[in-house]
């Protein structure tokens, strides 16, 4: 199964370490400090340009990587939760 993160990208469910609120997750330092050493590292991909929600931590080839995205965690999570049974 994949999830929709917006705009044309999708990744599998399995790759998925966490979903995160970016107003709610960015109060702590160390979640700021993760995110601009993603950003330096060039883990970080902007799924749109629209004003970002939440962020998606995800693990590809032994690396992780984080997605940033204009819909809320909310919807995500709702998304990540739909099995394939219930379409």
């Amino acid at each position: 199964m994949y999830l929709h993160l917006g705009s044309d990208v999708v990744i599998p469910k399995k790759n998925i370490i966490g979903i995160f609120d970016l107003d709610t997750a960015t109060i702590s330092k160390h979640t700021k400090n993760y995110l601009s050493a993603a950003e330096k590292e060039g883990r970080v991909v902007n799924v749109s340009y629209e004003l970002p929600k939440s962020f998606v931590v995800c693990i590809e080839n032994d690396k992780t990587f984080v997605y940033i995205s204009q819909l809320s965690s909310q919807t995500l999570n709702k998304r990540f939760s739909i099995t394939a049974g219930s379409f």
